[in-house]
């Protein structure tokens, strides 16, 4: 899905993870929000807009359930109980928008990578993700070499290993220490969700 599209259809990740970007002058993306098993991908179908306001990014292989937006609104006006789930859901993609943007201007960005893969692992229930460190800088907002030293600092303390376009959490406590207050608050939030 690309920034203006309209919308066609709404996703329902289930072992994937779609990273929601904002472009500046057409071409730079930011990642604003992330999506994975306990989302949707088309949320602003749900609120009464057909055209996307970010580009969805599928980040590796994965698995997910995709139905027309037509039949979506059409389910959604029969079930209260769906429209209470995406209500909720809404809520807690819009905070998790909020705390993302707060984060990137306020947070630096070791810490911001260490909360960027422990919200990646929640999402793909793996502490190995296949990711290149120039995409790293596209999702983070900052240049391919600050990831790097970012990525330096976390393997130099052993919680996470890193080789060419493999990144795996060693340490997930010391990560979770090593993470922006954000990583905690956006978490608090899904699982309150949940329940």
């Amino acid at each position: 899905m690309r920034t203006g599209e309209r919308i066609r259809y709404v996703y329902f990740p289930s072992d994937s993870l779609v990273s929601l970007l904002t472009l500046v002058d057409g071409h730079l993306a930011l990642e604003v929000g992330m999506v994975g098993r306990e989302g949707m991908v088309g949320v602003p179908l749900f609120l009464g807009a057909d055209v996307s306001p970010v580009r969805a990014l599928v980040q590796g292989a994965g698995v997910a359930m995709r139905m027309k937006s037509a039949r979506f609104s059409k389910e959604i006006r029969k079930s209260p109980q769906l429209q209470q789930e995406v209500n909720r859901y809404t809520g807690v993609l819009m905070a998790q928008i909020t705390q993302t943007a707060a984060c990137n201007r306020f947070h630096v960005v070791e810490a911001r990578l260490a909360r960027w893969l422990l919200m990646t692992r929640d999402r793909l229930r793996s502490d190995e993700f296949r990711l290149t460190h120039e995409f790293l800088g596209h999702m983070l907002g900052v240049r391919r070499v600050g990831v790097t030293k970012a990525a330096r600092a976390l393997q130099g303390r052993r919680l996470i290993r890193y080789t060419r376009g493999k990144i795996k959490i060693l340490d997930q406590r010391g990560l979770e220490a090593s993470a922006c207050t954000c990583y905690e608050l956006v978490k608090d939030m899904y699982d309150g969700v949940r329940d």
